[in-house]
């Protein structure tokens, strides 16, 4: 059979201008409950009070009974390798946990229905974090209503402000909802009313995925037991798994020195001897990262990552600080983390450092020691800055006297039970006398300050420590660590499976973001302590309980 003949002309575009939606009387624009508007000039749903989907054909379009076909030919535009763009209706919670939430979805859109911004004036009121996050969010919904187009029921373009990360568009509720919900829900509570709104979004756009993204775990529970899609806000996360989190130290293979031993290149210099490495094992490697090879038969090898250069890299061996002769402040390290946390500690050329583990593996005292003597001996620094979290573990005491250092006196517990150590090693024959001088030498060169007053200070040529790290949230990390100054370390230690805020998780911590964010950076290093030392008590406790 033959073929038809070939079209004589082309098919034109429809003109944006041409009349594709019907001019409702004033009758039927009374009984319209929701108009959510024109994507990319194609014609939207308009669902009636009793929630029929009421759509306009256009040349070449299909009608689908109750589905709508604006969104649905809106996704397939911008259709992605991994499927169409979602839509996902932000909880208020959300906005004020992290009010940058709006450009974290990428290619998906966001819808915010009208609750959202009632919780958000009501919550921009006063001087706490909640409510400086619902005054950023607010802001930044003003200022993407300012640079959008003047039809806001158009969407707005997520990227119009610089994130061009976020090609997905804000839709707001801009006409009542035809909300529909169990009787055993109250209508008058906002979680009910933003999960009515995803259930009429998803009647409505059945094409399309609609997804509830909220912080609150009552909140997804409910929405999964209605059938809704439920997720919870994990851009906050560094990492979804604590176990994944960089240790900072890696074990050599057993057959390294067999498969890269033709290849090294070996040198002196000074104490310290050095291998240029290549093979397999080099994309593995990170800056300032411990290397390590306990074979039986075999001398050990403990090296740092120095230097990582295409497909080659630098090792540098360690100053062996189990030693006596290499003790900081008369402290020698017991197990082999221990030995790599003070050769970061003591490096000068290190800025950053962070300490992991669990109670008992001596951060604070080494932390303290390698303070001492590099600001007592080695005079590089001038003094010692001390704060930490204060958060209760139980109920809080209630205000405390004095100023601030006497205010931060019963959160610093820890300080005084390692001062009173070091302090006994180092005067250790000098006699009751020569105790008492050395204390007060120390604790003049030490000072405690509370991060309530950090906000705009800059510490130059300071040994700064920041104790109880896991209890920080990310940006309260970014408020410490940027008060830097020339000269300045600071070392940030905690203990990840003692986290005492109730808003924090392994992952979101501001120490893993710390750890996350800083690994492979040529001025600073991390390390997770594994033994404790504390005592056999403490160590059996930290495994059983």
């Amino acid at each position: 059979m033959p073929l038809p003949p070939a079209p004589t002309q082309r098919a034109t575009l429809l003109s944006s201008k041409s009349p594709t939606v019907p001019r409702l009387n004033s009758t039927a624009e009374q009984s319209v409950s929701l108009t959510i508007g024109h994507v990319d000039d194609l014609p939207l749903a308009v669902l009636d009070q009793k929630g029929r989907t009421q759509t306009t054909k256009t040349p070449g379009s299909k009608s689908k009974g109750s589905k709508s076909a604006a969104f649905d030919s809106a996704s397939k535009k911008r259709r992605s390798p991994k499927g169409p763009a979602k839509l996902f209706v932000l909880d208020t919670n959300v906005l004020m946990h992290d009010p940058m939430s709006l450009f974290r979805f990428e290619e998906h859109d966001v819808f915010l229905p009208m609750i959202v911004l009632e919780e958000l004036d009501n919550h921009k009121k006063g001087t706490t974090e909640v409510a400086r996050n619902a005054r950023q969010a607010s802001r930044s919904l003003d200022a993407l209503a300012a640079h959008g187009n003047p039809d806001i029921s158009d969407g707005l373009a997520l990227d119009a402000l610089g994130h061009q990360e976020a090609t997905g568009k804000l839709y707001f509720q801009t006409a009542p909802l035809v909300l529909s919900q169990p009787l055993s829900l109250p209508p008058g509570k906002a979680d009910n009313q933003i999960l009515g709104v995803v259930r009429a979004l998803l009647e409505n756009q059945a094409d399309r995925d609609v997804v509830l993204v909220s912080k609150d775990i009552n909140m997804r529970v409910k929405a999964r037991a209605l059938g809704l899609q439920a997720e919870d806000y994990q851009n906050d996360k560094a990492l979804e798994d604590g176990d994944m989190l960089y240790s900072g130290a890696l074990a050599l293979p057993s057959d390294f020195w067999i498969r890269h031993g033709k290849s090294i290149e070996s040198w002196q210099q000074g104490s310290h001897t050095f291998y240029r490495i290549a093979g397999p094992l080099v994309p593995q490697l990170l800056i300032n990262q411990f290397v390590f090879s306990e074979i039986p038969g075999e001398p050990p090898l403990y090296a740092r990552v120095t230097e990582i250069r295409g497909k080659t890299a630098v090792l540098r061996t360690l100053k062996d600080h189990t030693h006596q002769k290499n003790a900081i402040w008369g402290v020698t390290a017991r197990n082999r983390e221990q030995n790599f946390a003070m050769n970061l500690l003591t490096d000068p050329e290190v800025d950053f450092v962070t300490l992991t583990g669990t109670a008992g593996t001596g951060k604070t005292l080494m932390a303290l020691a390698a303070g001492l003597t590099q600001v007592l001996d080695d005079r590089r620094y001038t003094e010692i800055i001390m704060t930490r979290a204060t958060v209760s573990v139980g109920d809080d005491i209630g205000f405390l006297p004095g100023t601030e250092e006497e205010k931060m006196g019963p959160w610093m517990g820890a300080l005084d039970d390692n001062l009173e150590f070091l302090a006994k090693g180092d005067a250790g024959g000098a006699g009751e006398w020569g105790r008492a001088a050395t204390n007060e030498l120390i604790k003049s060169r030490i000072k405690i300050k509370s991060m309530n007053f950090m906000r705009g200070r800059t510490f130059l040529n300071k040994f700064v420590i920041i104790d109880e790290a896991q209890n920080l949230t990310p940006k309260q990390m970014k408020t410490l660590i940027t008060r830097a100054g020339p000269g300045t370390k600071i070392v940030c230690m905690g203990n990840l499976a003692q986290i005492d805020t109730p808003y924090l998780t392994e992952g979101s911590s501001g120490l893993t973001y710390a750890v996350d964010r800083f690994k492979g950076w040529v001025h600073g290093g991390h390390i997770t302590l594994a033994r404790g030392e504390r005592s056999r008590l403490a160590d059996f406790a930290s495994e059983v309980l």
